[in-house]
């Protein structure tokens, strides 16, 4: 039995309605800002620890 490596072939995937498109943008937007918050509490964080 051979172990066969699959190429890394993106298919070609048909265009987004514009629902879908902000649908993804919000998501997107949703995560970044979760990111954003968790990185704001953490330098808040920081700076309670120094004085």
């Amino acid at each position: 039995m051979s172990n066969s490596i699959k190429p890394n072939v993106k298919k070609a995937q048909k265009p987004l309605t514009r629902e879908e498109e902000l649908l993804k943008e919000n998501e997107y937007l949703r995560a970044e800002n979760d990111l954003l918050k968790k990185l704001q509490a953490l330098v808040q964080a920081d700076k309670k620890r120094k004085p």
